[in-house]
């Protein structure tokens, strides 16, 4: 079977985005994230699934590839919040086709319908 360069193109489109979004958690917040900005305590007790070493490597990865913007106001102790880029945002129509294929398909024992 030969595969043409659309294909391959293709294929590297999703690699890409699976190197930003395959972080083990990342949906997870990324889903949080959408209902709104959050400081650390917050997002960490929302999504309390989460370890506090791996919610901070999460955060870190989505915001060095624009998904997450880290805000951090002067006060004391410093204060750090957590929302969506555009970019971020702009993923929550994929999440929630994810979401629709998990409701359909997500809960099957056996591969089939």
């Amino acid at each position: 079977m030969e595969t043409n360069k659309e294909e391959v193109q293709g294929f590297s489109n999703i690699c890409s985005v699976l190197q930003i979004l395959g972080a083990k958690w990342a949906f997870l917040v990324i889903a949080e994230l959408s209902k709104g900005p959050k400081r650390f305590k917050q997002l960490h007790r929302d999504v309390a699934i989460i370890k506090t070493q791996s919610l901070t490597d999460v955060l870190r990865h989505l915001e060095q590839n624009g998904i997450v913007l880290r805000k951090v106001f002067p006060t004391v102790p410093v204060s750090v919040e957590y929302s969506l880029t555009e970019k971020g945002l702009d993923f929550q129509l994929a999440l929630q086709e994810m979401e629709k294929w998990a409701m359909k398909w997500g809960n099957m024992e056996s591969g089939t319908k």
